[in-house]
């Protein structure tokens, strides 16, 4: 099955949908406050608005971080200054460059610790203006040590009651296992407030591919056979970002059969199309696994039936 061979409005128009419901581009439309989402957003937001130590949220690669950086952004009070660090990859001074650099300041040809005064001017000016400011961490597991430790020394920069700069962390789980080390210890002690991305359960698999058809304009529920359900759970593992790229191959599979629901063998099609997809059958392991529990039930029953005869 090969996705770009059907055109997508015509696959818009036969499931009466104004935009695709399963993109990969976390677009804060199709945010789903299920499986304790909305909650993570809510206290994202109360510990930023607190303004104490760094926050941290981890979560499995395609679990929704993302999503929830965007969202936390979007909800955010208008005199919240949002920062990105996207590229975690950079060393200390790199570092404090990008983020002056989101802050609106030049920065070329300035020696480290002048970057680092020119920060705290910036920040105690937007504080004295009555501004805040948070920086958003993404893919943080990727950031050197180094690096980490010179983003903690950036929570150093305060008034008497306030912290100049809030940031938050997102990263996978490796992000964890670098803050145990023991270099790490005063950054990890800094961090008043650590999340953890769920997976999502098959139990709520119609709940959430039923708010994602909602929001690209679905006006009335679409059927997911049981057992495409199940297939779905099984090969997405409980991973949000694989729901939606199955979910949007089986759309298109039903489309092209001209079918109004979504049937177990257009996950299968899916799944064969998927990129993450070992091209084994999902039942190869337990097919194997029945084929030898029956073979060592007949080698014992023939060796009953020899010890009796």
């Amino acid at each position: 099955m090969n996705s770009q061979v059907t055109p997508r409005g015509m696959y818009l128009e036969h499931f009466g949908l104004r935009a695709a419901p399963f993109g990969i581009t976390p677009d804060p439309l199709f945010f789903y406050p299920g499986n304790t989402r909305g909650e993570l957003l809510a206290a994202l937001l109360y510990a930023v608005l607190q303004g104490e130590g760094i926050i941290k949220l981890s979560g499995e690669v395609g679990s929704g971080k993302t999503m929830l950086c965007r969202m936390l952004a979007e909800r955010l009070p208008p005199q919240v200054d949002v920062l990105y660090l996207l590229n975690p990859r950079l060393e200390p001074d790199e570092v404090l460059r990008a983020i002056g650099s989101e802050l609106g300041l030049d920065m070329d040809g300035c020696r480290p610790d002048a970057v680092l005064r020119a920060l705290h001017g910036e920040l105690i000016a937007r504080h004295a203006a009555g501004r805040s400011v948070v920086l958003l961490a993404e893919e943080a597991q990727g950031m050197p040590v180094d690096t980490l430790e010179a983003v903690r020394l950036l929570t150093n920069l305060e008034t008497a009651s306030h912290k100049l700069l809030q940031i938050v962390l997102f990263g996978q789980p490796e992000l964890d296992r670098t803050l145990d080390l023991p270099q790490l210890r005063q950054l990890k002690e800094r961090i008043t407030h650590s999340f953890t991305m769920p997976r999502l359960p098959m139990a709520l698999l119609p709940d959430y591919l039923a708010c994602r058809l909602a929001a690209a304009g679905r006006a009335s529920p679409l059927r997911f056979e049981r057992g495409a359900l199940r297939l779905l759970a099984r090969a997405s593992q409980g991973t949000v970002r694989r729901v939606n790229i199955l979910a949007d191959k089986a759309l298109l599979a039903a489309y092209a059969d001209d079918a109004q629901h979504v049937a177990t063998r257009h996950l299968r099609l899916a799944l064969a199309d998927a990129p993450f997809h070992d091209g084994k059958p999902w039942y190869q392991g337990r097919v194997l696994a029945a084929a030898l529990l029956l073979l060592a039930m007949l080698a014992l029953a023939a060796l009953l039936l020899w010890q009796a005869a």
